[in-house]
């Protein structure tokens, strides 16, 4: 799990004895002491805690204050999605517990066990001793933890209750576009020749399958082995097109060759020697799926579109004084950006992962 916890935020505190008692009653093994509590750094949705107890670590998983159960925020979901996964899908952390009594702490929240390993953020440590050689081995692993999560079942793994049909690519282009226009403030473009494009280019449908929704290289856990341990958060996690997936996945994959406002926004090691280019994985995923690639100028577009959605989201939180967190003060600023790349993908100024398109 991430190795970068640190003192809790005083607008992310909550009640750690309330939540210690619920654990002995509802929990398994020893949970008679009360944890030390820290908060992971990564992620600007849900929030994450590290509970040390003696013996174990768990991991806690809660909204922020004042947020609504929806998609985005939903833990019983969170929590069902990856107890159904991990009978067919061995790279989900082991739930421990939800609990649906706003007594204990305000909302819903869930825990699980801590995933022991290594998530590579900005830069890898040095004793992992990366080649581009095992880089790339590395780089393969991960892409294809997300072509064995396409390939699992939705009913025979109990996970089809997520989803709502055929029209997953059209309610998306809709849904997308409804919220940024719902978060959108006066210093951020309208992305309006974005949307148009993507409502009149939409391709149907290609597959319906399990997908992650968040799927980066920083939400894998890795053994010291490189081997991948575990994939972290699920919240957007359900059942739709692989290639919207893989789309919105890429958008988070910084080259080292991108404009300097994209590696601003790099959060994770994706320019390493080594590395696949998007091009690469674009190809490599189509080869190993059979799945048709020959139209990705949309789901690239796509993509970057839903990143700057995401971005705006979260600052939109920040302008209205709903978070006070300084990461998230110059969002703004990349979501600009995102509407120029946007633009410039649509205009074919960038072939560099268009394939045919």
């Amino acid at each position: 799990m991430p190795d970068n916890a640190r003192t809790v935020r005083d607008e992310d505190a909550f009640d750690v004895e309330a939540v210690s008692n619920w654990l002995r009653e509802n929990g398994s093994g020893d949970l008679t002491a009360t944890p030390e509590v820290r908060q992971f750094a990564g992620g600007a949705s849900n929030l994450t805690y590290l509970l040390r107890y003696p013996d174990r670590d768990l991991v806690l998983r809660r909204p922020p204050a004042g947020a609504k159960p929806s998609s985005g925020h939903d833990m019983v979901r969170e929590y069902r999605i990856q107890s159904l996964l991990a009978p067919v899908y061995p790279h989900v952390p082991t739930m421990v517990g939800l609990c649906t009594d706003p007594s204990v702490l305000g909302s819903d929240f869930y825990v699980m066990e801590r995933v022991e390993g290594t998530i590579l953020r900005s830069a890898p440590p040095d004793e992992f001793g990366l080649t581009p050689e095992n880089t790339r081995e590395l780089c393969l692993r991960v892409i294809d933890l997300l072509i064995e999560l396409h390939g699992v079942d939705p009913a025979s793994s109990g996970l089809d209750e997520f989803g709502r049909g055929t029209g997953y690519v059209a309610r998306q282009v809709a849904g997308w576009t409804k919220r940024y226009a719902a978060a959108r403030t006066d210093n951020v473009p309208d992305f309006a020749r974005v949307t148009t494009w993507l409502a009149d280019n939409q391709p149907a449908d290609v597959a319906s399958a399990v997908i992650h929704g968040d799927f980066r290289l920083d939400n894998v856990v890795l053994g010291d082995d490189l081997q991948p341990r575990a994939v972290l958060d699920w919240e957007l996690a359900t059942i739709g097109d692989p290639l919207m997936d893989l789309g919105s996945s890429l958008a988070y994959w910084v080259e080292e060759g991108d404009h300097p406002m994209m590696q601003a926004t790099k959060r994770q090691p994706t320019d390493l020697p080594g590395m696949l280019t998007r091009r690469e994985i674009v190809e490599y995923y189509g080869q190993r799926t059979g799945l048709p690639i020959d139209n990705w100028r949309f789901y690239e577009v796509f993509g970057l579109f839903r990143l700057a959605v995401i971005a705006q989201q979260i600052y939109y939180r920040f302008h209205h004084g709903q978070t006070t967190n300084p990461a998230f003060e110059n969002f703004w600023i990349a979501v600009g950006y995102l509407d120029t790349r946007c633009n410039q993908l649509i205009d074919g100024l960038d072939t560099d992962t268009e394939g045919d398109a």
